[in-house]
């Protein structure tokens, strides 16, 4: 009898509304910690792959000593990739250091001895794994942040996630093709 009465009715609102707000809160926050743990996953993907490019400096510098300023390259655009705080900054790092690398690779085509070495051969397979192993983490992390961008855009879940600061993320965008429009290689 009480829930028919006009109290009961309003608690019953209430509790509705009360109910929906806190499961909207809890998704929220269930997308965020999604998009930061994929990002998490890129981040270990990075550090592996900068982590590999100094072995490679050292083997190509044994074959082609020559070839200072390639090498310098990749080396600045390592450094500025692992010095990069924000997503947009990574991305823009990341295709300069992707094009230093392109660039590091069509060196060493002209060192047929570089090529029958076992250790490049080694080092070019772990940075092909290691590319893409940051392609797959980087498309969770961009459908992540889609799932999250969107619930924070659509009403009424904008209204929750405008009261509790809830910001859009930025998508992790590289330039796959490189800086001429062709695919990025590391075959030989």
């Amino acid at each position: 009898m009480f829930l028919t009465t006009p109290i009961g009715i309003l608690i019953i609102v209430i509790a509705v509304i009360l109910i929906w707000f806190i499961g909207t809160y809890n998704s929220l926050i269930r997308r965020r910690n999604r998009v930061e743990e994929s990002w998490s996953d890129i981040e270990v993907q990075l550090k592996r792959r900068y982590d590999l490019i100094p072995n490679l400096l050292e083997t190509v510098k044994g074959y082609a000593k020559h070839e200072k300023q390639v090498f310098e390259n990749v080396t600045s655009a390592r450094a500025a990739a692992m010095g990069a705080k924000t997503i947009g900054e990574h991305s823009k790092t990341e295709n300069m250091l992707s094009s230093a690398l392109k660039t590091l690779f069509a060196v060493s085509e002209n060192y047929p001895q570089l090529r029958a070495s076992e250790n490049f051969k080694s080092l070019q397979d772990e940075l092909t794994d290691t590319e893409n192993k940051i392609q797959a983490a980087r498309r969770f992390f961009n459908s992540t942040v889609l799932s999250l961008n969107t619930s924070i855009q659509t009403f009424p879940t904008n209204i929750i996630a405008g009261m509790f600061g809830f910001k859009t993320e930025e998508f992790f965008d590289i330039d796959e093709k490189g800086p001429e429009g062709q695919p990025v290689n590391v075959k030989f």
